[in-house]
């Protein structure tokens, strides 16, 4: 049933993505009994969010959580930065859901993709305020990212992301 082998995928002290939280630390592997049940879990620690989340270790695949990114498919995501903008002609509300499954879904290159699209220069019309919320929620996502797979502090991450964006307008 839900007796699993160890779990060799992710050890505590692993950084993992968890699609709709983003970035977490596992921080240890446990065995509960829930509502009857033997269960494995990992415990994962979202510093940011002052969270803790249990995810059994039979459910990893079926809830999309992962491990970092390479740092190639980070290059490939400020690459995708640099891009142009493609916002598509649909009703807001159409693409705020859009823009909302790409954040949620954990992949690197979507959640670029969402940054790219919503970015304004100084020059440009302000946001709304639920375009700045998904901005701000996707660019945390993408910096939390780029700072655990390169191994700098967050400041950092959202500098460089931050000069991919500036680049992209210069030329």
């Amino acid at each position: 049933m839900a007796k699993s082998k160890k779990n060799a995928a992710f050890n505590p002290g692993d950084y993992v993505v968890y699609p709709s939280h983003g970035v977490g630390k596992v921080v240890s592997i446990e065995d509960q009994e829930i509502a009857g049940t033997h269960m494995e879990l990992f415990v994962i620690a979202f510093e940011k969010d002052k969270m803790t989340l249990r995810v059994p270790t039979a459910k990893v695949e079926s809830v999309g959580m992962r491990g970092l990114s390479s740092p190639d498919v980070v290059a490939k995501a400020l690459k995708t930065l640099k891009g142009r903008a493609r916002v598509k002609r649909a009703m807001w509300s159409r693409r705020a859901q859009e823009y909302e499954q790409k954040i949620n879904s954990g992949d690197l290159i979507f959640i670029a993709e969402v940054v790219r699209d919503l970015h304004r220069t100084d020059d440009q019309r302000e946001q709304s305020y639920s375009e700045r919320q998904l901005y701000e929620a996707a660019l945390e996502r993408m910096t939390r990212e780029v700072a655990a797979v390169e191994g700098i502090d967050e400041t950092s991450a959202q500098q460089r992301v931050g000069e991919v964006l500036e680049s992209r307008t210069a030329a």
